[in-house]
């Protein structure tokens, strides 16, 4: 190869140009490449060939590589325990187990802390059948973790296999020094009740309920007595455990524990007195299913008066709760009132303080969506007074009450005013009744009220009264094609047809109507069901002077032609 001579400027080789640019004509993609490979097997690596070794010295040989690859991955990264533990696999599958014992160990002097590498270590012996072997090597396991349990139950699983009942009990007893959890103490109880070993048992569930002092655990040492038919004994259980958390620390479970307990022995007396205790010292947040296991003990063997009153007077002190915390809660007080007039026993003169109670609590704002619940107090009060008390001048004078309250410049409540027309129509006061709904009409006129007074005449077949009453409710809203419609339906059925039609001249002659088609739907049917064809004829053309549309047209022409009649 040439060099360069000093004082000569060095050539830069010529890039040769692409003269034709153009893709090529058949394109070959990534996708096709790998496809191509596929259907030839290209990725795919023949496996090794089997190797037979038919003398010991190719043993030794294939023994001494395998070893040394082994030992090579050790020294590249001896912090990898799968390296160590496929290592001893190994040397256990050649039956060597003195040397992957010593694998093991070597393991061990990198991470003794690996819970791993112990549990394959005696899970090697006890596959071997080395006993003493696996026993030591437990022994130093829960000597360097004591907390893992995994360790301890397999050791007392393998002295219990072996038959060794004292050594596996000794097991359990060192394990117990460490105080685990609520799962290990089971287990040392189960193991003893395999065993027949009552009385011992017995004094680890007295350790257990002190070591881990959960309510539970007391009614699982209680039921453990009563199956074994030890019942003084599961009973002095129940009142331990009572005892020991106090009125400081009550729990309803232990108590509904407790007076099951009672029942099942037939002792209702005793269980009826648990239930009382515990409701009369528990808060009613925390005693919910106490109380409803009370209940189904009393309905099952007790009094029902007596349970209901309890209940009764527990919950009207939740809801009197509720009601000092937000006295504007208009709900509760309605479920407090339904509570105490649904009881056994009415006591008149609480229900009335309460709802004076009630209903001093006047909404803050007045808004009507903050009176809707509250007015429900008022009619529910004179109600209560009017049918269950008898007393109709209380009634009466609360409904002038609730109606003087009442801020009829906002806004008023149509349902409060018929109410009170038609109590006092139930009292054969009709004066009284008319002049309430005329002094409604009069401050706050609405359609309600306008449709209630008018059905209220209806029903007192005061048919002049009603057409006086439409007229007002027509000059209040003329729009209102309902209005019309009705009036016209009670022109018919007094069998005044001529006032009717003009009822409907009049409304269909007026400049705005809210349902203009289903008035003038309404005549033409009238008309028709009267056999006035022609008339039904003239309103069809008025209408269409109004509305050009089709569906008109067409009634038009069905009528003319079931009708014989000329366009």
């Amino acid at each position: 190869m040439e060099q360069a001579q000093p004082g000569k400027p060095q050539r830069v080789p010529k890039v040769a140009k692409v003269k034709n640019k153009a893709p090529a004509e058949i394109q070959i993609t990534a996708e096709q490449l790998l496809r191509e490979a596929k259907e030839r097997d290209l990725e795919i690596v023949a496996a090794p060939p089997k190797q037979k070794i038919s003398d010991p010295e190719e043993l030794a040989a294939y023994r001494l590589k395998k070893r040394k690859g082994f030992e090579d991955n050790i020294r590249k990264n001896r912090m990898v325990i799968g390296n160590w533990l496929k290592y001893a696999a190994w040397e256990e599958s050649q039956t060597e187990i003195q040397r992957a014992r010593s694998v093991y160990e070597r393991a061990l002097d990198v991470d003794h802390r690996n819970i791993t590498l112990w549990l394959r270590y005696a899970e090697m012996e006890m596959r071997c059948r080395q006993v003493n072997h696996a026993r030591n090597l437990w022994d130093r396991a829960v000597t360097v973790m004591p907390r893992v349990n995994q360790f301890w139950y397999k050791y007392s699983y393998m002295e219990e296999m072996l038959g060794n009942v004292a050594g596996c009990r000794q097991v359990f007893e060192r394990w117990m020094e460490w105080h685990p959890h609520e799962q290990a103490w089971q287990t040392y109880i189960n193991f003893e009740l395999r065993y027949k070993e009552i009385d011992r048992a017995r004094s680890i569930y007295e350790r257990f309920v002190y070591t881990h002092p959960d309510v539970g655990h007391w009614i699982k040492y209680a039921r453990f007595e009563e199956k074994h038919g030890y019942i003084r004994s599961a009973r002095k259980v129940y009142e331990r455990a009572v005892e020991f958390y106090g009125e400081d620390f009550m729990d309803e479970k232990l108590f509904v524990g407790f007076a099951k307990f009672e029942e099942n022995q037939r002792e209702h007396e005793r269980a009826r007195v648990i239930y009382k205790y515990a409701l009369d010292n528990m808060s009613k947040d925390k005693s919910q299913d106490l109380y409803k296991a009370y209940t189904i003990h009393e309905k099952k063997y007790g009094d029902r008066t007596g349970i209901e009153s309890v209940i009764t007077s527990k919950r009207r002190l939740q809801y009197e709760e509720k009601l000092n915390e937000n006295p504007l809660d208009y709900d509760t007080w309605f479920d407090l009132l339904k509570l105490m007039e649904n009881a056994e026993e009415l006591d008149a003169e609480l229900i009335r303080d309460t709802y004076e109670k009630a209903i001093s609590h006047v909404p803050l704002a007045p808004e009507k969506i903050y009176w809707r619940r509250y007015i429900y107090l008022w009619i529910n009060y004179a109600l209560f007074e009017e049918m269950q008390l008898q007393d109709n001048e209380r009634a009466r004078q609360v409904y002038k009450a609730c109606l003087d309250l009442m801020p009829h410049k906002s806004f008023t409540f149509a349902k409060l005013w018929l109410l009170y027309a038609y109590f006092e129509v139930r009292m054969k006061n009709l004066q009284q009744a008319r002049k309430a709904m005329g002094t409604a009409i009069g401050i706050c006129p609405k359609d309600k009220l306008f449709r209630g007074y008018i059905d209220l005449e209806i029903q007192l077949r005061e048919f002049d009264r009603a057409r006086i009453l439409y007229q007002k409710f027509l000059e209040f809203g003329p729009e209102n094609c309902t209005t019309w419609l009705k009036f016209a339906e009670l022109e018919c059925l007094l069998g005044d047809l001529e006032r009717a039609r003009a009822i409907y001249e009049l409304a269909v002659n007026q400049p705005r109507l809210d349902m203009p088609e289903i008035l003038w739907k309404t005549y033409i049917d009238f008309e028709i069901e009267h056999s006035e064809t022609e008339r039904a004829r003239e309103l069809y053309y008025r209408l269409l002077e109004r509305t050009q549309h089709v569906k008109v047209i067409d009634e038009l022409i069905a009528l003319v032609q079931n009708c014989h009649l000329d366009l």
